[in-house]
């Protein structure tokens, strides 16, 4: 599949992951961004009812 994101979603994702895990005691950030941004889309899809939305041949 694939989704267009702007590059300002995408600075979000990074900036809020980052902010959320915060830096490790050498001030180091260790989040996988892919991996919060998967879950982040996944959110979104299961909460605005994607599979309604799927189901509906207008939507195609």
């Amino acid at each position: 599949m694939n989704i267009e994101l702007s590059a300002a979603s995408l600075q979000a994702v990074v900036a809020n992951s980052k902010k959320k895990a915060g830096p490790d005691e050498n001030g180091r950030y260790r989040v996988d961004t892919a991996d919060a941004l998967a879950a982040l889309i996944s959110t979104f899809l299961r909460e605005k009812g994607f599979d309604a939305f799927a189901r509906d041949v207008a939507n195609y």
